[in-house]
């Protein structure tokens, strides 16, 4: 597999392989230790970061990557985005020159820009992200974009291959949450996007005006009644998102869609999923986070294995250019 850059699903040409081999890799980590040896990875945040940081650099770690951090926001110039630009206000730095001198330092980058929610037609371009892609010289691996989270995708598809029942087609409901400001639509419109591709039966549930962006829903079923949808449900994923259509706004919701143990028990003794952080007793319950049942620590964990694939591909690409 020839792979130059990480963006989403499409950038996969064989998502069941792609599984199969983080989860072999996640047995013997250290395996391919001399891989990345010379090489270093920089990772470029504009927003906060926990799992996403952490894992990456622990999955370069294991490749023997070095790995230089960014926080863009608090420690480099500020960027200017438009092309053109008379630049005597106050950005310092354009990001052409941002992402070309950051590729003679990188050998590979990664970079995460949260939409805004108040530019649809930027964030839906991924202006910020196409940009940086745009003058880079180097793989671009996506650690959150304005539209879409495929190295959190790729560990949940993990997680759920390691949990799923035996010969079972399984039933993944991925199920709104509260929350209290608004919330990007990135990690929703992922996970919609890579249950797609995979062999479940896949239900969104949702208030109505909280639909996602049909372009990463396409045929997954949509179902309002949250109840309704997570009847014999074998996982249950669980996630906040604005509206879309009316982009980035907070819309009143009459009925309470906080997840509960009283509400699981329609589900198929289902497992519960989430991307953290979590607004625990807001999005849903402590009793469901801290039951048995929850695999928001096994999902974290296998960022690392998701980040881990995805560089080795990328590496082993560029060695055999």
């Amino acid at each position: 597999m020839n792979m130059k850059r990480f963006f989403s699903i499409d950038d996969i040409a064989n998502l069941d392989a792609f599984i199969q081999e983080a989860i072999q890799i996640k047995k013997t980590p250290l395996q391919k230790s001399e891989l990345g040896k010379g090489k270093t990875l920089g990772l470029v945040f504009l927003n906060s970061s926990l799992r996403t940081r952490l894992s990456t650099q622990k999955a370069a770690q294991n490749l023997g990557l070095n790995t230089i951090v960014l926080n863009a926001n608090q420690e480099a110039w500020t960027w200017e985005f438009e092309d053109g630009a008379i630049m005597n206000g106050g950005t310092v730095e354009h990001i052409k020159d941002a992402a070309q001198v950051l590729s003679q330092y990188c050998d590979i980058i990664g970079i995460r820009c949260f939409a805004g929610l108040a530019n649809k037609e930027e964030d839906t371009s991924e202006k910020v992200f196409s940009l940086f892609e745009k003058y880079a010289t180097v793989p671009l691996i996506s650690l959150e974009s304005a539209t879409l989270h495929p190295l959190q995708s790729l560990a949940d598809c993990i997680t759920i291959e390691e949990q799923k029942p035996m010969n079972k087609k399984p039933k993944v409901v991925l199920t709104w949450a509260p929350h209290i400001k608004s919330i990007p639509h990135a990690v929703g419109n992922s996970f919609a996007q890579w249950m797609n591709k995979t062999d479940c039966e896949f239900v969104i549930t949702h208030p109505k005006g909280y639909e996602l962006d049909p372009k990463f829903t396409q045929h997954a079923t949509i179902e309002y009644n949250q109840e309704v949808a997570l009847q014999d449900a074998d996982f249950v994923y669980i996630k906040n998102w604005s509206s879309f259509e009316e982009y980035g706004k907070i819309l009143e919701t009459t009925n309470d869609w906080m997840l509960t143990n009283e509400k699981l028990k329609v589900t198929n003794n289902a497992k519960i999923m989430h991307c953290l952080p979590v607004r625990r007793n807001v999005e849903v319950s402590d009793e469901v986070l801290d039951s048995e049942n929850a695999l928001i620590y096994q999902q974290a964990n296998n960022r690392t294995y998701a980040a881990q694939i995805v560089l080795q591909k990328i590496l082993e690409s560029n060695e055999n250019a």
